[in-house]
């Protein structure tokens, strides 16, 4: 008996169509795949996406002008708070599990004394966020609250936690996106602030 040719076969025919179903799962998996690497993958094209500059680096400071955090007795964040200081700029928010991660070592670099550390406080709860200090102590000088978040549009947040280093002119030098760990600490905090320090004593 002679075989049917592979085209005409019914398993064949039965794959064909189906086939057609199949092409925009294909294309969605090569596009998550890709987004998942953009995402995810530490050195991006040689790059840490942590690190990527924002574009307000090298720019002025958004203006400072936010209420405190109700409860506490930490003042205001105003510009006053941060005026003629190398500042920390630091936004945080008591349900952001990574910021959590991050707070012992903003309390390390509080207790160093070369940085003044504020925060805005973002879309929180104040007995929340009180609630949050209390547990982890405070390294923040001056807080802020942000409850609909529209101080961080102006400062170019699109994820918390993130850091800004301000020099004591107002200047935005360097902007972390994530939480701080030790190699962010050594590749990007300390040679932006050794940097400022450098400058001023110019």
């Amino acid at each position: 008996m002679t075989e049917a040719p592979h085209e005409n076969r019914p398993e064949s025919r039965g794959i064909s169509r189906y086939a057609p179903a199949l092409i925009p799962l294909v294309v969605f998996s090569g596009i998550a795949a890709t987004a998942a690497k953009i995402l995810y993958d530490q050195d991006f094209h040689g790059k840490n996406i942590a690190e990527i500059p924002s574009a307000l680096i090298g720019t002025k400071a958004p203006s400072l002008n936010l209420p405190p955090l109700e409860g506490s007795s930490v003042p205001a964040l105003t510009d006053e708070a941060v005026n003629g200081k190398l500042t920390l700029v630091n936004v945080f928010a008591s349900w952001c599990i990574p910021c959590r991660d991050e707070h012992p070592i903003l309390k390390r670099l509080a207790e160093d004394g070369r940085l003044n550390i504020v925060a805005i406080n973002y879309k929180d709860r104040p007995e929340n966020a009180l609630r949050f200090l209390g547990e982890l102590g405070n390294p923040y000088r001056a807080i802020g609250v942000d409850p609909n978040g529209k101080e961080a549009i102006d400062w170019g947040v699109y994820g918390i936690p993130e850091s800004y280093l301000v020099a004591p002119d107002g200047t935005i030098l360097y902007k972390r996106v994530g939480p701080f760990d030790d190699l962010s600490l050594k590749e990007g905090l300390f040679p932006a602030m050794e940097k400022a320090r450098l400058s001023v004593g110019r």
